[in-house]
This record gives C-alpha cells, structure tokens and sequence, in this order.
C-alpha cells in the first residue's frame, strides 16, 4: 500500500513512539492526524510535519471521530497506528497485608480502560471509515497497528494492570484481522521491548539504568530505538500480504520477574 496522499491517524503521536511514527509517515507522504492528550507537543509535532493535531482521550467515541472526521478530510483514510498508552505498577497484594494494601482496582480497570479499550475504540472508529474508501489492489482499504508490549508474554512483578491490557491487544489481533478482512483491512500488532524513550529518564544519570535493562537483551546489546518501531509499524502498514500478526521488536529480549 503506498501511503503517498492517503491520511494517517497515530494515537499517542505526541512523543515517544508514536512521534517517530508520525515523522515517518510523514516521510513517505502521508497526512497525518496526532492524536494525543498533549497540546504543546501534539501541536509541535503537527507543525513539524505539516500534520493536524487533534485533542483525543482514546477511550472517548465522540473524540475518536472527531480525529477520524479530521483525516478524513484530509484523503482517504488507510492508515491507523495506535501507540497511545499509560503504565502502572503496583503489586497484587501489599506488603502490609489486608485488604487495604491490595492492588488499587480502579488503577487496575483505568490501565485497562486506556490501553485495550482504548486501542479497539479507535480501531472500530477508523476502521468504520476505511470501509467506505475506495479499494486499492487486491481489494485493500487500509492498514492498523496496534501496540501491545513484551510484557503481554513477559509480565514482571507488579504488571498485573500493564500486562493483562497488552494481553488483550495481543488476543485482539487476529479477530480484529478476520472481523475487517472482508472490508479489505489487515490488522497487526507489534510488541515492543525495551525502547528508550523517556519513561526510562533523560540525562546522564539515567544512562547506569539504562544500561542495567540492556543486560536483558540478547543482540544488540542496548535499549530500542523509536525510530526502529516506526521502521517496522511503517512496513505493517505497507506490506500488504503481512496480516493478522504479532510481531515483537525486542533484540531477543525475555523479562526477568523484576
């Protein structure tokens, strides 16, 4: 699928992966639509890239159209990466003991409100929209993206909310694949390891941590790069025989418990 004039949607496009993605598909031609929560840096990224940005809390249907409505104007929409996504770890049971000290249930249904909900709120909504495009070759309308983690295989100690939220992006992929076969929409999902961006701090001081989580990795020995999750989203959402896959970017990497 050549992406040249069609329009994209990136949730979480403001920073991180999903800003590499943005870059990238901007690049290769594509009108792109931020989709991110972040004014300042969704606005600094749509004026990089000559893309719109649009205020868009994932798990909200009305603010998930409006962004489709947005690059719909734009051409025709074929392209989705959902990267938007919160983290939170906190232990099933506390250290103190009692009830008190469990895992916080509403942290626990937010992560998963954000990132699986979330990600197949956006999904229905887009892809409601490249069903009424015009077919390209072999039929296709349009590529999604989801973002799922290695910690959907690989929890550690205290990612009970993060993992079982990935999980279920992971057990999305291939129905949401068969489900808009019929329109001429494939669906992937990658699952990145352990990227640097700056969840894992900035600066010199953050370079001992960094370096510590690299030890997981079996080669290259160094924490990912956004721009290699572009790369690879980029190719899900071009190579049209790639379908109904989880793909993890991970340099070999298998988590440790903590």
């Amino acid at each position: 699928m050549d992406l040249n004039a069609v329009s994209a949607i990136v949730t979480g496009g403001a920073s991180g992966l999903g800003a590499a993605t943005v870059r990238r598909l901007a690049a290769r031609g594509a009108r792109v639509v931020i989709a991110d929560l972040d004014d300042a840096r969704g606005s600094a990224v749509a004026d990089e890239v000559g893309g719109v940005f649009v205020r868009v809390d994932v798990t909200s249907a009305e603010e998930a159209i409006a962004a489709t409505e947005q690059a719909s104007a734009l051409g025709p929409l074929r392209a989705l990466v959902n990267c938007a996504g919160i983290a939170w770890a906190a232990r099933t049971i506390g250290r103190a003991g009692g009830y008190d000290a469990a895992h916080d249930l509403d942290a626990f249904r937010r992560v998963v409100e954000v990132n699986l909900i979330g990600t197949f709120n956006v999904t229905r909504i887009a892809a409601s929209a490249m069903a009424l495009t015009e077919p390209l070759a072999d039929g296709e309308r349009g590529a999604i993206v989801n973002t799922a983690s290695i910690a959907a295989f690989d929890g550690q100690i205290g990612q009970a909310a993060y993992s079982a939220s990935k999980g279920g992006i992971v057990g999305l992929t291939l129905p949401l694949a068969r489900d808009l076969s019929v329109a001429g929409i494939r669906v992937n999902t990658i699952a990145p390891g352990l990227i640097d961006t700056p969840i894992y701090g900035t600066g010199p001081e953050a370079a001992p941590f960094k370096e510590k989580l690299a030890r997981d990795v079996l080669f290259p020995t160094r924490l990912g790069r956004a721009e290699e999750f572009a790369s690879l989203a980029v190719e899900a959402l071009t190579n049209t025989y790639l379908n109904a896959e989880v793909l993890r970017l991970d340099g070999g990497a298998r988590l440790r418990p903590k």
